[in-house]
């Protein structure tokens, strides 16, 4: 129960990571506000699940990438519950941008999701933080930002700016008792790479990723990544300011 009474928001928060940081950071006592992009419907889901473990949540839709329907969702929930003390950044989108196919409607959506959306809700969350000198926000990162991935060039070059995002808004942030980190996920067991993992044609890409993980565990689960979440949104991280913990297995570490 480290996050006893905190208020929690997390984006992306209806499936992968997104939902295990949601049901994590209720069962460590926090209330935590579901977001969706759209279906209210899909947070509703996560936050009954919650609630049958005991846990407190609220349900909500935000669109990242609509600055005004950021800065509505954070006004409703600080009406609602008086502040936010942990933003967690788990929108994201991880979608093909292979240099002179016309990729550009995937471009600009990768853009715009996962850094502009990353910012846009710092940005909404942050002015009640400082008036009470203390939050602690939470992005997430990929091991795409240690390393390069053929034909994800955009994706890639997100992840490498939300950790540099990361190391300057603690600079900024940090004399205001708000402390920002960053978790940089490996091959991680979701939704978005279930045919990765599952359908034949991908079979010799899983192979090769399997060779070049050290660890053994071609892919890590949710729950790992959320259990870091939860330790850096609790006391324990006080120190920890602008950091992106790597978790992937060993992947980006060398052969």
């Amino acid at each position: 129960m480290r996050l006893k009474d905190n208020i929690a928001l997390v984006t992306g928060g209806t499936q992968g990571i997104g939902r295990a940081v949601a049901e994590r950071l209720g069962a460590e006592g926090a209330t935590v506000v579901v977001i969706a992009s759209r279906d209210l419907g899909r947070a509703a889901a996560v936050v009954g699940r919650i609630k049958e473990e005991g846990g407190r949540a609220d349900a909500e839709v935000g669109d990242v990438t609509d600055r005004e329907s950021v800065r509505s969702l954070v006004q409703r929930v600080v009406a609602r519950h008086g502040r936010v003390d942990v933003l967690v950044n788990c929108a994201g989108v991880f979608l093909p941008t292979p240099a002179g196919e016309r990729a550009d409607d995937s471009v600009d959506r990768t853009i715009a999701t996962n850094l502009v959306g990353t910012f846009t809700m710092i940005d909404a969350v942050v002015p009640s933080m400082k008036a009470r000198r203390a939050g602690r926000i939470i992005n997430i990162a990929s091991v795409a930002a240690f390393m390069g991935i053929g034909g994800y060039s955009i994706y890639c070059a997100t992840k490498a700016a939300i950790m540099m995002m990361t190391r300057a808004l603690a600079c900024e942030l940090a004399p205001h008792g708000i402390r920002i980190n960053a978790i940089a996920p490996g091959n991680t067991k979701t939704p978005m790479n279930e045919a990765i993992r599952t359908d034949a044609a991908y079979s010799s890409m899983l192979q090769a990723m399997a060779a070049r993980t050290p660890s053994g565990r071609t892919y890590s689960t949710p729950e790992e990544m959320a259990g870091m979440v939860a330790f850096l949104a609790s006391e324990e991280a006080r120190p920890m300011h602008g950091t992106t913990v790597l978790m992937d297995e060993g992947f980006s570490a060398g052969m």
